[in-house]
Parts: structure tokens; C-alpha cells; sequence
């Protein structure tokens, strides 16, 4: 239990950054962190300004761990880690966050303000990346400024992590950081990147990921003239319909350990195929992100997929290619007895008064790569789930009050 003198400190400290922690966040969302996959140019100018905040806390040290990438313009994908010496290093308190962000998709669809034009309303800062996954980045480094300027002892040293390519895999990212050794099976990692409204659920499983492309290729004609063709969009469209069909009915089990009970299988991203109304399409391409239940196999999914496949070739002539994005297996599951999710319990309970229950999602996070690893890693936050979406958004109280929970986890 910690001292509740020291808490009311810390948590008024936190409260009093409010006004800078909303000024950072919308400098953040002004500068875009699109990966390269997306026509983006990477995270590089996002973390130019995220250092120059950090200069402003007082770290005892901040390092940087970036990686060559001749895609983006700056040459390179930046990861940064920021650390605070508390009284024992054996034992270190990780905040994972990510700097990246998906495409802000259609203009029209904003409403409120222009993806990369952050405005603050109602409470509430919109803006993509608000949400995911700025809220929580800017909590972990306003809860550091609220541990020093306090001047509590930390019962731990913190350490935080903020890395590139979250959102089309991690390679750039987490898993480089985790190739230099920087992370140890004793501490405790929190990856504040999934979570509820009311903060009450600590993710401690994820489900398998499988993202693919099947293109179509048949022959382009003119429309008034199919039988001269091969209209590869109608070939698309079935294939689409027969693996929608054909994965939820056979991989349909329900896993209670997770708030998304079953498997999904989701037609996703449409390429572009011709330019006009009166040609047949000689080329289509499509795509689907699957989300799958531990207990199943990602090959078998996989294998249904080319099996799908290879039957529209051999019934339509056309040529059918099959392409993995991301093919990720569940990690291990974190026992709801780990320390990383008792601590967090305790904070809660400390902080806010109720007793969190423990799970697993569907969204995939940078915690599976440290599963693998045997690092237990819990993902917790909260947010009102309003990532990816046009007007996405962070709820300014959200973020003040996950920041009064990331520094208290300092002081347990």
C-alpha cells in the first residue's frame, strides 16, 4: 500500500500538468506518422518533437534505437526509450507505447476536424492518433513529470518505450528493441494500447493474426462484349463471399476468455481496378484480416485459403495468388496471478476504488511479442475503443487519470 500522502501528492501533480499534457498531445497528432506501407513517410518528424518534450522532464538518461529504412525519406525508423532511476533496477517498470498511426482514411468522414489538425472540444482532443496511441503516450511521459516533481521515491526504476511500426507489424519497432536485450524477465511491461471505457479490464491473451491478399486475374475486355473476357472482379467478389462463408463456419468455436468470443475473418482493403465503367476488370485484388482463436492453427486457416484458391482456378480458368501480410500466432497467455497484472489490480483499486477482471481481445499488441519471449506483458488502458475511426478521439480525463495509474505502479 503506498503512503496516501504521497499518492494525494502525486496524483494532484498530475492534475495540475492537464494543460501541457493536452498541448502535447495536440502537437503530436499535428505532425502525421503514416508507415511507409500506407504511403506515409514514418515516424521521424513525430519523434523530433516527442525528444524536445522529453528534454523538458528530466530523465536520467534517453536513448535511441532507430532502424535503416530507405522507404521514408529520413532513411530511418525511430525508437526511443526514456528512463527513470528508481531505488532498485532489478525489477524495472516498462510503459510501451507507439508512435506510428494508421491512415486518417475518407476526408469526408471527418466531421469534427481534419485527421492531422487536432482540436480540442468538449473534453475531448480529436485528431488521428489521438487514442491510439497518443492518450497513453502522453500519460506515461506526464506521469514520469508528475514522479519527479513530486519528489516521492520510486520503489522501481521506469523505462519508456516509444517505438515505430506498431501498426503493420512491429518489425521496425518492438522487435528490434527486444533483439537488443534491453528487457528482462523480471519487470513488469504494460502496453497501454487496448482497454474499455470504464479502465476495468486488464488484457492478458490475444488472438492469433492473419492478414492476406488474393488477387484475381482474368482477362479485360469491353463491357458490351464479356464473353470476350474474363471479368476478374466477379471471380473477387465469389472468392470473397465463399471465404467469408467458408472460414466462420468451420473455425466457429467460442472462447469465453476473450470479449470478441470467436474467430473473425474480415474482407477488408479494395484495390482499384479500372479507370471506367464499360471494361471488364482483367485484375482484382482484396484483402482480409483475420483474428483467430488460440486453438486453432493459423497454417490450417492459411491452407483453406489456397485451397479456396486453387477450386476458382480450376472452375474459372482465371489465376488466383494468394499473398501473407502478417502471419502472427498467439503468444502464451499471462497467468492472472503475474505480477505485472497484481500490480496494476493494486493500482486500480488504490486509484480508482474497483477490482479490474483479467481477458483477451482481438487486437493484436506489442505484448504478444513480449510473450513470446517469456516477459509477461499486460495491456490495459482507458479508452472509449474510437481508434482507426474518423473523428477519433481522446477523452482528456482518460488520459489524466491512466497517468495517475502509471505513476502510482512506480511507487508498488
Amino acid at each position: 500500500m503506498v503512503n496516501i500522502l504521497d499518492s494525494a501528492r502525486l496524483f494532484q501533480q498530475v492534475e495540475a500538468l492537464k494543460p501541457e499534457m493536452v498541448n502535447t498531445l495536440m502537437q503530436l497528432i499535428r505532425v502525421s506518422a503514416v508507415g511507409p506501407e500506407s504511403s506515409g513517410d514514418g515516424e521521424d518528424a513525430k519523434a523530433a518533437v516527442l525528444m524536445r518534450v522529453l528534454s523538458e522532464v528530466g530523465f536520467d538518461r534517453v536513448e535511441r534505437y532507430d532502424v535503416d529504412d530507405s522507404r521514408v525519406s529520413s532513411g530511418k525508423r525511430p525508437n526511443i526509450v526514456a528512463y527513470l532511476d528508481g531505488e532498485t533496477n532489478s525489477k524495472r517498470l516498462w510503459i510501451v507505447t507507439h508512435l506510428d498511426v494508421v491512415p486518417s482514411g475518407e476526408a469526408s468522414h471527418w466531421k469534427v476536424t481534419k485527421p492531422f489538425e487536432p482540436t480540442f472540444q468538449n473534453g475531448n482532443v480529436y485528431g488521428r492518433g489521438s487514442e491510439d496511441n497518443g492518450q497513453s503516450l502522453v500519460a506515461s511521459i506526464f506521469a514520469a513529470k508528475a514522479l519527479k516533481q513530486s519528489g516521492v521515491g520510486l520503489n522501481r526504476s521506469v523505462a519508456l518505450a516509444f517505438v515505430a511500426d506498431e501498426e503493420q507489424g512491429s518489425t521496425m519497432g518492438i522487435q528490434h528493441l527486444l533483439s537488443k536485450g534491453l528487457f528482462r524477465e523480471a519487470d513488469v511491461v504494460l502496453v497501454p494500447d487496448s482497454g474499455t471505457p470504464k479502465g476495468n479490464f486488464i488484457e492478458i491473451a490475444e488472438k492469433s493474426i492473419l492478414w492476406f491478399k488474393v488477387s484475381a486475374f482474368g482477362k479485360q475486355t469491353h463491357a458490351s462484349i464479356p464473353s470476350k473476357g474474363l471479368n476478374a472482379h466477379r471471380i473477387g467478389m465469389q472468392i470473397a463471399l465463399k471465404l467469408d462463408s467458408k472460414l466462420h463456419q468451420k473455425y466457429n468455436a467460442c472462447n469465453t476468455c476473450f470479449s470478441d468470443l470467436i474467430s473473425t475473418f474480415e474482407p477488408t482493403k479494395k484495390t482499384k481496378n479500372v479507370d471506367a465503367v464499360n471494361i471488364v476488370p482483367g485484375e482484382d485484388t482484396f484483402y482480409f484480416d483475420c483474428r483467430i482463436l488460440p486453438q486453432y492453427a493459423v497454417e490450417a486457416v492459411l491452407a483453406d485459403v489456397c485451397d479456396i484458391a486453387s477450386e476458382f482456378e480450376a472452375e474459372t480458368g482465371a489465376k488466383i495468388k494468394i499473398a501473407v501480410l502478417q502471419k502472427q500466432t498467439a503468444a502464451p497467455e499471462v497467468t492472472s496471478d503475474s505480477e505485472g497484472v497484481m500490480l496494476l489490480k493494486e493500482a486500480l483499486r488504490q486509484a480508482r476504488g474497483f477490482d479490474a477482471v483479467v481477458g483477451g481481445i482481438g487486437g493484436g499488441t506489442c505484448a504478444a511479442f513480449f510473450r513470446e519471449k517469456g516477459i509477461s506483458a499486460v495491456v490495459w488502458s482507458t479508452i472509449d475503443e474510437v481508434a482507426h475511426q474518423p473523428d477519433e478521439y481522446s477523452k482528456v480525463a482518460n488520459m489524466v487519470e491512466d497517468a495517475k495509474v502509471f505513476a502510482l505502479l512506480a511507487l508498488l
